[in-house]
């Protein structure tokens, strides 16, 4: 049985060993954690082994304008792919060892020719500090002492609350002057595309109940006049105390709470249905795709609720490595970090919507993970960064950049930002210099490195063409991959956007 508490612990240990290079500045910056945690269970003992094999950090994502028909670009800096993106750095490498003759603690050969399979008792847990953003994160909110203690842990809240309703929060959010951008988390955004506060726009932490008149903003992009969620102005009575002009004998009737959900910045994909945006918990509709939030150019980038339930299906392999492949890999375990958080929600989002998926080829089926909450929140979360907030730090935004680390021999550690290698020059751009080791190209090139050490008699029978030369033709070369996919986008998520072929072409 895996222990959540267990790999919290190791994830947030083997972050703290990281180099300073693109960590959150304590009390101003935060960001969000995601991690594999490869599983080996030996034969005398029920508990398993547990490595961290890959982890990332992030918070944006590029536009569509910014993608590169290069593949040169990361189009996507959420955590939970970094983290998926460096674990497929980790299984190529593994790959290597193994072609190669070599042992790999990961994959032996299997019963097919050029096609391999999972040594025995070896699985992989995913690990993410916070509600994966889209439709997991539309969760209820719930009030009062008695839904606090039902929730798997405490509500986000702001810190310095006074009886006057401010909050340290609140200052840091609030514009200086008149002339001041509005300076929501939400709003930081690189050039290009747009960014995700994945806790201001994905959850407040304690929205207002009730209902929103036409001129309100909507739920998430809080302006500087919008009293802040959980706390009250300084005209609003404080529920259970009384004005001065009440009597001191009467009490105050404390106002009905309606329920409502944590809300999403992130929208819907076009051409299907949307959210309703009617008061309390109707706000939003569930089980829809939706694409990453953020001011500016639009992103076709789908949220990481979408993209855990395709790896459900599909693996988290991707296609590439599905040559290579007898069995498509499943996360076994899921793993989320102390944050506001629903199992309900989080099984609706990447379970049972896919739930009814059928025909699926050989070695594709349906997984469904184990899901748990750990207890222990993440050093670098933003409710961390409001506590250890202080004056003259600035305003708390997101970290810009993004961090991965994966168990690779040659440079394990890769820090980007806006989609290029953290620090680059003018100069550098469009050079190899200047691409991160997780973008489309970079495993590209991998995996042409994996195919050149197999033996030609133990390519996989997908490979055996000479008639491959682009990223598109290997990708499509993958058969089996591709009819499990057109089962998933035919049952499941027939509007889920398609990258435009001119986009893949690269070699």
């Amino acid at each position: 049985m895996i222990d959540a508490d267990e790999v919290a612990r190791l994830c947030y240990e083997r972050f703290e060993r990281l180099p300073r290079r693109g960590k959150p500045e304590p009390g101003r910056e935060w960001t969000l954690l995601a991690a594999v945690v490869k599983a080996q269970r030996g034969r005398s003992s029920a508990a398993a082994g547990l490595e961290v094999v890959s982890m990332g950090t992030g918070t944006k994502c590029i536009g569509q304008a910014a993608m590169s028909p290069r593949g040169d670009v990361l189009n996507d800096s959420h955590a939970e792919v970094i983290a998926r993106r460096g674990c497929i750095r980790y299984l190529m490498e593994e790959l290597q060892e193994a072609v190669s003759g070599r042992s790999s603690a990961v994959f032996r050969p299997s019963d097919q020719r050029g096609k391999w399979t999972l040594q025995p008792g070896v699985s992989f847990v995913f690990f993410t500090s916070h509600t994966p953003c889209g439709d997991a994160s539309i969760i209820p909110v719930t009030h009062g002492l008695q839904a606090c203690q039902a929730q798997p842990c405490d509500p986000v809240t702001p810190v310095g609350r006074t009886d006057a309703g401010s909050s340290l929060k609140r200052k840091a959010e609030e514009p200086e002057g008149p002339n001041s951008k509005i300076t929501h988390v939400e709003e930081q955004q690189t050039r290009g595309g747009g960014s995700e506060n994945r806790h201001e726009a994905e959850h407040q932490a304690e929205p207002q109940a009730g209902t929103r008149t036409p001129s309100e903003p909507q739920a998430g992009t809080r302006t500087p006049s919008e009293p802040q969620a959980g706390t009250r102005t300084p005209s609003e009575p404080q529920a259970g105390t009384r004005t001065p002009s009440e009597p001191q004998t009467g009490s105050v009737e404390e106002r009905p709470q309606v329920p409502d959900v944590h809300r999403t910045g992130a929208k819907c994909v076009p051409g299907g249905p949307a959210d309703p945006r009617l008061p309390g918990s109707r706000y939003h509709s569930t089980g829809l795709l939706r694409v990453k939030p953020g001011r500016g150019e639009p992103t076709l980038s789908l949220c990481c609720s979408d993209k855990l339930c395709r790896w459900g299906v599909l693996g988290f392999q991707g296609a590439l490595l599905s040559h290579y492949l007898q069995e498509a890999l499943y996360f076994s375990t899921l793993v989320v970090g102390r944050c506001p958080y629903s199992a309900e929600a989080l099984h609706r989002a990447v379970i049972d919507r896919c739930a009814h998926v059928s025909e699926l080829p050989s070695g594709f089926s349906l997984c469904s993970p184990v899901l748990l909450q750990s207890s222990l929140e993440f050093p670098f979360s933003q409710n961390r960064a409001r506590l250890q907030h202080r004056p003259g730090q600035g305003r708390i935004s997101p970290c810009g950049a993004a961090i991965s680390w994966c168990h690779v021999t040659q440079q394990p550690l890769d820090v980007t930002a806006n989609g290029f290698k953290h620090g680059v020059t003018r100069k550098e751009l469009n050079t190899p210099a200047a691409r991160s080791r997780l973008c489309k190209l970079e495993l590209f090139h991998s995996f042409l490195t994996l195919v050149k050490a197999t033996d030609p008699s133990s390519l996989p029978d997908s490979l055996r063409t000479a008639e491959l030369e682009t990223y598109w033709d290997y990708k499509q070369a993958s058969q089996s991959y591709q009819q499990a996919w057109l089962q998933l986008r035919r049952q499941a998520f027939p509007l889920w956007p398609r990258a435009d072929r001119s986009l893949l072409l690269f070699q």
